[in-house]
């Protein structure tokens, strides 16, 4: 199969961010959103469609703005990830929810709209074309090996930090052969000088600032679904109803079935600096650094013409 499409999670509500839609900020020179400089890049390399992963009270925003841009140009679907879309059996069990499930059900939500590999990305992280390119050429070539295989894309951690507060990141255990053995999900990574370090209950932990990290930057087949469903379900039983907060996360997920031996995950190496909006205040560093991308040539200034 030679299709690839991108899949970009943006139903996150962004509580950090301290108001507005930090999905829809803009960076650009004319006012182009981080996404769209991460679709332009997927396009370059191959990608052909897009299925953007969004709140339906962003449904109008989306199609009347980006997705209007974007259908231009690949073939483009809308998903909507709703707290209620769980099993009718969970409903009262969880009928105090008013929280995302987490990355985990985003991706299970695209499960009708999308029939080939896809690559999975934050709609508020930037990653840098190299990225593209090489999850493009392994998704498009995947041999039949009898099991489940994905790909990661891992970034330095140091290339990933906030200069604006913590941040969360999947900490991973890579062998010499590219494989991904573990991944651990850090929160509360700061900067520090050339420091990463975790503080936590009194407490510093300095973690190595060249570790692999990743950045929900995900490589997966559509074989990944029923993986991904038996996971909600399990999760679904086992979280208390009184726990408003609980995530289904996709590093969670793919840690776990990794030490069961379920499926292998390439680690494919990126040294890009990482940029993104997490906090308020990142967004004019993230302008900043778009600006010298379009000087140098990297970016057009107009995207789409």
């Amino acid at each position: 199969m030679n299709r690839a499409a991108l899949v970009i999670m943006a139903a996150g509500i962004g509580s950090r961010f301290g108001g507005g839609v930090k999905q829809l900020a803009p960076v650009g020179p004319n006012g182009e959103i981080i996404m769209e400089y991460s679709i332009y890049d997927a396009l370059k390399a191959g990608f052909d469609k897009v299925v953007f992963v969004i709140r339906k009270d962003l449904e109008k925003e989306f199609r009347e703005g980006i997705g209007k841009r974007v259908s231009q140009l690949a073939e483009v679907a809308y998903v909507c990830q709703e707290i209620e879309d769980i099993p009718d059996r969970y409903r009262e069990k969880f009928a105090d929810r008013t929280k995302p499930w987490g990355t985990g059900q985003a991706i299970l939500c695209c499960r009708e709209a999308v029939d080939c590999p896809f690559l999975v990305i934050n709609a508020d992280d930037y990653y840098g074309a190299d990225a593209y390119r090489e999850a493009c050429s392994y998704l498009t070539s995947i041999p039949d090996t009898g099991k489940i295989q994905i790909c990661m894309v891992g970034f330095v951690l140091k290339n990933t930090l906030s200069d604006n507060g913590g941040v969360t990141r999947g900490v991973c255990r890579v062998d010499d052969a590219g494989m991904l053995l573990g991944i651990t999900e850090t929160h509360y990574i700061e900067k520090d000088g050339d420091r990463a370090i975790v503080r936590a209950d009194g407490r510093e932990t300095d973690l190595d600032p060249d570790s692999p990290v990743s950045m929900n930057m995900w490589g997966l087949t559509p074989g990944f679904f029923d993986l991904l469903d038996d996971g909600f379900q399990k999760f679904l039983e086992e979280t208390p109803g009184e726990d408003l907060k609980a995530e289904y996360l996709l590093p969670t997920l793919i840690g776990g079935l990794l030490e069961e031996g379920r499926l292998s995950v390439r680690v494919l190496r990126s040294a890009d600096q990482w940029f993104g909006v997490t906090y308020k205040e990142d967004r004019e560093a993230v302008a900043e650094a778009v600006k010298r991308l379009v000087e140098k040539g990297v970016y057009p200034s107009v995207l789409y013409r």
